[in-house]
């Protein structure tokens, strides 16, 4: 697959990316995700300082990732169960 070559803007600066085509939308919309929460801290708690606003964007989305991967092991485990039995049933059937 060809890379892409795209300039992102977070906070005011530009960032040079070289992506796949295929993961341009999701890196546009994480993005806009970034953006929409830097700006809800700066008018929720009166923080100029990029860096900070930055700082407790960083902080939420890893506490999100936390809490989603944690989730996510514990329903993998019984799905997998549940997919080795239904291939097991279908090799005998088979």
């Amino acid at each position: 697959m060809s890379k892409l070559s795209i300039k992102i803007n977070i906070a005011g600066r530009i960032y040079p990316m070289k992506i796949e085509r295929s993961g341009e939308e999701g890196i546009r919309k994480s993005v806009k995700t970034i953006e929409e929460r830097l700006k809800f801290y700066q008018q929720n708690y009166a923080i100029k300082d990029k860096q900070d606003l930055l700082a407790m964007c960083l902080i939420e989305f890893a506490a999100k990732y936390e809490t989603v991967k944690d989730k996510t092991v514990l329903e993998d485990d019984g799905m997998e169960d549940q997919l080795k039995m239904l291939d097991t049933l279908l090799a005998e059937n088979i």
